[in-house]
């Protein structure tokens, strides 16, 4: 069986979100994207759902996460090579992002990861499947 996974984050400013992720080469479902939302797409079967905090309310019970004081999830996208490890990573600082973390380097894999504009950690991880120690 095939799932279709999609992640669900809140944000403060829909406008703003989207030239972020954007500008990092991401696109947009716009069938599943409205004022209050857009779905910003990882591949045909992931997507992210980025919801005003309004609109992300209406799918939950209690409070949203204080990304200023506690991290909700790590979220982490492959990337194809270290240098596009650091390009993806460099884009988003130089976007507005912050750094968070520190680098991971094990060889066979390589990893740097950031804070978007909301505060929600992203990692971005690159790894030689045959390289990895037995």
């Amino acid at each position: 069986m095939s799932r279709m996974l999609f992640v669900n984050l809140p944000i403060n400013n829909l406008d703003a979100t989207k030239q972020f992720f954007g500008g990092l080469g991401f696109e947009f479902n716009a069938t599943f994207s409205d004022d209050s939302c857009t779905a910003m797409v990882i591949n045909e079967s992931t997507s992210v759902m980025l919801l005003v905090e309004s609109r992300f309310k209406d799918f939950i019970e209690g409070g949203i996460c204080d990304t200023s004081k506690a991290v909700e999830a790590l979220l982490c996208i492959s990337a194809d090579s270290r240098e596009e490890v650091d390009s993806l990573v460099d884009k988003a600082l130089a976007s507005g992002g912050s750094a968070w973390g520190k680098l991971q380097d094990e060889g066979f894999m390589y990893g740097r990861a950031f804070r978007d504009l909301d505060g929600h950690v992203w990692e971005v991880m690159w790894m030689d499947p045959a390289a990895v120690p037995a």
